[in-house]
């Protein structure tokens, strides 16, 4: 087959939290036709502050997305990342970035609007579609059945979580999450779905609970990849193997969707560490390959490692390459 026939590999990123643009960066270097599905269940720091104060989706996670895609000048980008100084009263703590993007979701009545609009004034390669199109409530049950609503909240709970699921905030008029319908087409038209990396239950989960999201990660042809983290959640997913993260997913989402983990192989080491300052991390996650395997997970096994700041994270370079494989292995011929 001639490169002619050929068309971009169509790549959907999900998740949110600092763990998503770590994965866009690099994966905006190659030919791909990217989309990232952001959540929009954040309600901590400058986010929930204008969440709160002006009920818009809260911006951070979009913020973050659109520059890790976004063509614009390092200097432009400085500008719409700027976090106001703690003396600057007002502004304290707000980006920028933050504060334009509640501006145009007021401007547009609705958030998905608003992120089209600055997608194309920030010169953005790709598509960012927030998961929903108003602000969405997370809540979760605790294993010994206390529920708690909030984001935030169930960070700073530190405990084992059960399950999480969202809601429309009590206004919206509906109980039901919807995703505006791009997101599902693209899911479903996808050749490549990517899940993190990210909080288990705060980053990746809120997007799969929006109803229509979850069916269509059950009904997509593309392959489905998480990228397990590096380190467990201290009280969340403390002792979490890789098949524990994939079980967790299947389970909410109620099928065994997830086809392949990608499962760091490099040790951490722990006079490395800065416990004190990256205190909601617990130990390294272990691998369970006859767990995956009984649910039908492949396992790709490398050094996704990046140490940095006295803390472990993934390497995007390293987990784009392992992507770009998968997508060599796929038929992408125009039809």
């Amino acid at each position: 087959m001639t490169q002619a026939n050929q068309r971009r590999p169509r790549v959907v990123v999900i998740g949110g939290g600092t763990g998503l643009p770590v994965v866009l960066d690099s994966l905006h270097k190659q030919d791909v036709d990217v989309t990232a599905v952001v959540t929009v269940a954040d309600d901590g720091g400058s986010s929930g502050i204008i969440r709160n104060y002006i009920n818009v989706v809260p911006p951070g996670d979009i913020r973050n997305v659109m520059v890790s895609l976004s063509s614009l000048s390092p200097l432009a980008l400085r500008v719409f990342q700027y976090r106001f100084e703690a003396n600057d009263n007002f502004f304290s703590g707000h980006a920028i970035g933050n504060l334009i993007i509640a501006a145009l979701t007021e401007m547009e009545h609705g958030v998905f609007g608003a992120v089209q609009e600055l997608s194309q004034m920030m010169a953005v390669d790709g598509h960012v579609y927030p998961v929903a199109n108003e602000p969405l409530v997370l809540h979760a049950e605790f294993a010994d059945g206390a529920t708690v609503a909030g984001e935030a909240e169930i960070t700073a709970a530190h405990r084992q979580i059960k399950r999480v699921w969202v809601t429309p905030q009590p206004d919206a008029g509906t109980t039901v999450a919807t995703a505006m319908p791009a997101v599902v087409d693209a899911i479903l038209a996808a050749d490549l779905i990517v899940l993190g990396p990210g909080s288990l239950f705060t980053s990746i989960l809120p997007n799969l609970m929006v109803s229509n999201v979850g069916q269509a990660i059950k009904t997509t042809t593309a392959e489905v990849v998480y990228i397990c983290n590096i380190m467990t959640q201290k009280g969340e997913t403390d002792h979490f193997t890789d098949a524990d993260h994939v079980r967790v997913l299947n389970e909410h989402v109620g099928a065994n969707f997830v086809d392949t983990v990608l499962v760091n192989t490099a040790k951490v080491p722990e006079d490395y560490m800065d416990w004190k300052r990256w205190n909601e991390v617990s130990t390294q996650v272990t691998s369970d390959p006859e767990a995956l395997e009984k649910m039908g997970t492949k396992a790709i096994r490398a050094n996704l490692l990046k140490l940095r700041d006295a803390g472990a994270f993934h390497d995007g370079a390293k987990v784009v390459a392992e992507l770009m494989k998968l997508l060599k292995q796929k038929d992408l011929s125009e039809i």
